[in-house]
């Protein structure tokens, strides 16, 4: 492990709030369980529809060593889905039900950026499950400490990100035209993915609450567009990655 030249003249404060209280203190308040219930419900519905998708991407493999690659990403997603549910039925949630509000604006978003060919296919995993990482990573911050390692652990990545890349840049360097074509590719997906996450928490009561300060020490208005604009810049950082302009 590397260690810095110098240290951190600004490190993170100490949690206060819910952020420093485990869950059973936390989901004493009934509006915030409501809405990790539905947070870890459009989680696990998130992984379940990403490991449909990989699994179905893995047809349009070129080659076998692809392929086993997608599906090895496909088993990852299924086992964080997995997590989410054991997690929810643990705390006396049913599992299915927390996963049903979400169904519907999920399947549309994966309808409406379907990919036309493996490429694509790659850079939706990479772009598209980044953006919506990013999005429960901003919100885990002001989770209670036992529901934020759940979260944090089932957005570990799992191995989109380099083999995306290598994938990716390696077929720009083959052929450059490919680049403009997965360029607007990418900007579609980041348009729709926001649109979705606004979309799914408008829809949610107790969500939207503490996303706006409601509970759980949550964001302000001016918050969630300084959110949103990390949001928007970190993907700018994975769209130079790949090798494509944002």
């Amino acid at each position: 492990m590397e260690t810095p030249d110098t240290p951190d003249r600004n490190p993170a404060p100490a949690p206060t709030g819910i952020a420093a209280q485990d869950w059973a203190a936390a989901s004493a308040d009934p509006q915030y369980r409501a809405a990790v219930v539905d947070l870890l419900g459009a989680l696990a519905y998130g992984e379940l529809a990403a490991f449909e998708r990989l699994a179905e991407d893995a047809k349009l493999a070129p080659t076998l060593e692809d392929k086993a690659e997608l599906a090895a990403m496909a088993a990852a997603e299924f086992h964080h889905f997995e997590q989410l549910r054991d997690r929810l039925t643990s705390v006396g949630e049913a599992a299915n039900q927390a996963m049903l509000p979400f169904g519907a604006a999920l399947d549309e978003f994966h309808r409406q950026t379907a990919p036309s060919d493996w490429l694509e296919g790659l850079v939706k995993a990479y772009v598209g499950d980044s953006i919506a990482s990013d999005f429960y990573r901003e919100v885990a911050v002001r989770l209670d400490t036992d529901t934020r390692t759940l979260v944090l652990a089932v957005l570990d990545d799992t191995g989109h990100a380099t083999f995306a890349v290598e994938k990716v840049r390696a077929a720009i360097e083959a052929d450059p035209r490919v680049g403009g074509r997965l360029a607007l590719w990418a900007r579609r997906l980041m348009g729709e993915a926001l649109s979705q996450a606004q979309r799914v928490v408008a829809d949610r009561d107790a969500l939207s609450t503490m996303l706006v300060g409601g509970v759980a020490d949550g964001f302000d208005l001016a918050e969630v567009g300084r959110m949103f604009s990390r949001i928007t810049e970190a993907h700018t950082k994975r769209m130079a990655a790949l090798g494509l302009a944002a």
